[in-house]
């Protein structure tokens, strides 16, 4: 049976990848790794987790933003996450429905739904936006 998550692939539009490297790599600070050879050219680029795990955004025809499905990613200081989002233009919607475990979402540059939760369960509140 299924005993570990190895990725999450997201779609993204053709041309995409220089605003998914400032996104995911520049603002969320996951490291790019080179994608397989055989797969190079079909477009996207993909990031790794710092245990390995991978998000791969991949280029799809017709794209269409993931408006619900998303991946949940966990910060240890989301707070900063939200500042440096902001900071770029992007909205953050906090949800208090993990309460006490914080978290926000964030649409991706291509509308895709992204969710920050914190590492630790914390007893403040989050901040209105």
């Amino acid at each position: 049976m299924i005993t570990g998550l190895d990725h999450v692939q997201l779609a993204i539009p053709a041309g995409g990848e220089d605003a998914a490297r400032a996104f995911y790599g520049g603002l969320l600070g996951m490291r790019e790794v080179a994608k397989p050879a055989a797969l190079a050219g079909r477009g996207g680029v993909w990031f790794a987790l710092d245990d390995g795990r991978q998000v791969h955004l991949g280029v799809e025809a017709g794209f269409v933003a993931a408006a619900k499905a998303h991946p949940a990613f966990v910060a240890n200081d989301i707070d900063a996450v939200a500042d440096a989002l902001r900071a770029a233009g992007y909205g953050v919607a906090w949800d208090d429905g993990l309460a006490p475990r914080r978290r926000l979402y964030v649409g991706d540059p291509f509308g895709n739904r992204v969710e920050v939760v914190s590492a630790a369960y914390e007893e403040s509140s989050s901040p209105a936006d």
